[in-house]
């Protein structure tokens, strides 16, 4: 590395500026990183000292403490710590970059590399559900297909279990062997095992030496009261059995909730639309309103518009986290009648003829006042 006094500053090395998160300093890292690698540039001192001169900026930056420390005294911080750099003494979000690029450079890495015990994977599974079932709760029963640990073997994928199963030679079960890449041990995937650590000369006749078999599962799911369609309920640890040892994966479902022929929900409130006769709403009268609960008496006041929106308190969905229910909002609908006898006919423009317009029809007259307004 360039001595003390020539060093460039970190932020400078990176191309990031001195506000950079972490993301971003990671990102700048991994680019540079691969372009410098000695390996990509084979007999270039300057290559190499430039990617030297990354590792070091990028293990001080991407260790808060150290950032700290570098914002606030610059270079001087680290004078005298392990002569005039960090070596490879990397912290663990290095070593985690460090590994990916790895992963890029050489086709392997944390996220291509296979251990022995590994988590089983996320189901998913689509329930529809009542309207109904969906404000009070509801118990169901769900039938689907997993992969479960194998009974014959236990999950070892060997004929009478564990003990038919042993130590991959090759890599002593780390599922890993290391090779030495210039001043990098670089460790790549065991060809002889998989990377699974153990070899299996007998296999489990039940599984196919899978360690997993697939059977159909019965499981009864609550349904808690509030539910929204597309809610996700999480069942923790009832996935996919987990690979050599590792844990489950988890089963979501998903609730898909039925349309209502009548009521329409919009957030914890239920709406719901009450058609009344012209002499109904002119007169007022007394209909029967469905609720989630049974029918209930609503008073329709005399003259009430068409639109009209009444409140029941405390009629509509409960809150799915416990705070309260919302209400039902009543919608009246002034129905006009299609077709009209001769007697309706003559009531009504013996109506039309004695209406007081400006008292009976405020709204009508307040439009035409509007429109003599703007047109003159």
């Amino acid at each position: 590395m360039p001595s003390q006094a020539k060093k460039r500053d970190y932020y400078e090395v990176l191309g990031v500026d001195r506000g950079a998160n972490e993301d971003e300093l990671k990102k700048a890292y991994r680019r540079l990183a691969i372009q410098f690698h000695p390996d990509r540039n084979p007999g270039d001192k300057q290559a190499e000292e430039r990617f030297k001169e990354l590792n070091e900026s990028y293990q001080v930056l991407s260790d808060p403490e150290r950032r700290a420390q570098y914002d606030r005294y610059g270079h001087a911080a680290f004078q005298g710590s392990q002569g005039s750099g960090f070596g490879f003494e990397f912290t663990q979000g290095f070593e985690e970059v460090f590994s990916d690029i790895f992963g890029d450079f050489f086709g392997t890495g944390r996220g291509r590399s296979r251990s022995r015990a590994r988590r089983g994977d996320d189901l998913r599974y689509d329930l529809e559900v009542e309207f109904e079932e969906a404000a009070r709760g509801a118990e169901k029963v769900i039938k689907f297909q997993r992969l479960t640990t194998c009974d014959a073997c236990a999950g070892s994928r060997a004929r009478g279990g564990a003990g038919g199963a042993r130590t991959c030679p090759n890599c002593r079960g780390t599922g890993q062997v290391r090779t030495q890449q210039g001043f990098f041990s670089i460790a790549t995937t065991c060809g002889q095992c998989r990377g699974e650590g153990m070899i299996i000369a007998d296999p489990c006749p039940k599984c196919q030496g899978q360690g997993r078999i697939r059977r159909q599962e019965s499981l009864s799911v609550r349904i808690p009261p509030g539910v929204d369609n597309g809610s996700r309920l999480k069942l923790r640890g009832e996935g996919e059995a987990g690979w050599g040892g590792g844990p489950s994966g988890d089963l979501y479902v998903v609730v898909h909730v039925k349309e209502h022929d009548l009521f329409v929900r919009q957030d914890n409130d239920v709406i719901v639309e009450v058609p009344v006769s012209f002499p109904q709403a002119a007169l007022g009268t007394e209909v029967d309103v469905p609720t989630l609960e049974g029918k209930v008496k609503l008073k329709i006041q005399a003259g009430t518009q068409s639109g009209k929106v009444f409140r029941l308190k405390g009629k509509g969905f409960p809150d799915l986290h416990g705070y309260g229910r919302g209400d039902q909002l009543v919608r009246v609908v002034v129905e006009t009648p299609r077709r009209l006898t001769a007697r309706q006919r003559e009531l009504l423009e013996e109506f039309a003829r004695i209406d007081g317009e400006a008292v009976n029809h405020p709204l009508s007259k307040g439009f035409v006042d509007k429109l003599k307004e703007m047109f003159g």
